[in-house]
């Protein structure tokens, strides 16, 4: 199996490439390679979508889009800067633009903190900052109100904490946001609400987003760009439209088949 090698680029702006990024854990006989020389761009203003089962890679890359891994081979860079490697100083800059909603929000807050709390801990990144100004403009855009702010982590239901989760991303306003399975943990209906906000900070903020999800169902539904790993290489990748209805690597087509209301309409 080789890997794909990004498309023609299409509108927008680069905000962020990938150049054959590789991760290895592991020395010797012991050795796995869950990210093999996997190459993509992200658009300013648009979703991409990064779709696969388990074990594929995706949210290793996440990971390392973050800063939280280091490649093991390969560059990255963001608004045309190596970041490939970052020192402590220079990661803290990265995340004022790049910030991350994770797929447990339970486990990701002190659950001894109020929401006040939490959501003020971001701002300790930036100087001089109107707190009471953030919160509001983050909790709006999220759908919240104010009387959310004195309450603990479980007296929320999970799509209220997956919403002060993204809050709190967008505290520092960052020009990324990466949510790797932000909503692999919520019903149906949950789901639905977190894409529709993820999207709306597309439309109204001009928001990159990177969506890892082993949902291709998912993909289709939030995606402007998809990108499908299998066994730690990216094996197709594409506007939404081609990928979702007109696969051409078998991998994918047998994700599309697992979704048969959207394989029938296309």
């Amino acid at each position: 199996m080789t890997a794909v090698e990004p498309s023609a680029p299409d509108a927008g702006t680069d905000i962020f490439a990938a150049e054959r990024i590789s991760r290895v854990f592991g020395t010797g006989r012991n050795a796995v390679t869950a990210v093999d020389g996997v190459s993509f761009v992200l658009k300013e203003k648009a979703i991409t979508t990064i779709v696969g089962e388990s074990g594929s890679g995706k949210s290793t890359i996440a990971r390392m889009v973050l800063g939280l891994l280091p490649v093991s081979s390969g560059t990255m860079s963001f608004d045309g800067r190596d970041v490939t490697t970052l020192s402590s100083t220079a990661r803290i800059a990265y995340w004022r633009d790049v910030q991350a909603v994770f797929q447990d929000p339970f486990s990701a807050f002190n659950q001894f903190f109020t929401v006040r709390r939490l959501l003020n801990r971001s701002l300790r990144m930036l100087d001089k900052v109107s707190a009471k100004e953030r919160l509001e403009e983050a909790l709006g855009h999220v759908d919240m109100g104010l009387d959310v702010l004195d309450r603990f982590p479980h007296q929320l239901s999970g799509g209220q904490r997956q919403r002060i989760m993204i809050a709190r991303a967008l505290m520092l306003r960052p020009r990324l946001l990466v949510a790797d399975e932000a909503t692999s943990m919520l019903d149906a209906s949950l789901r639905v609400n977190i894409l529709n906000v993820l999207t709306d900070l597309r439309d109204q903020l001009g928001m990159t987003v990177l969506f890892i999800t082993h949902d291709i169902g998912q993909a289709c539904y939030i995606a402007d760009k998809v990108l499908v790993m299998e066994n730690g290489v990216l094996v197709e990748q594409g506007p939404t439209d081609d990928v979702i209805f007109n696969p051409q690597h078998e991998y994918t087509q047998r994700l599309l088949a697992d979704v048969p209301r959207l394989h029938e309409s296309a």
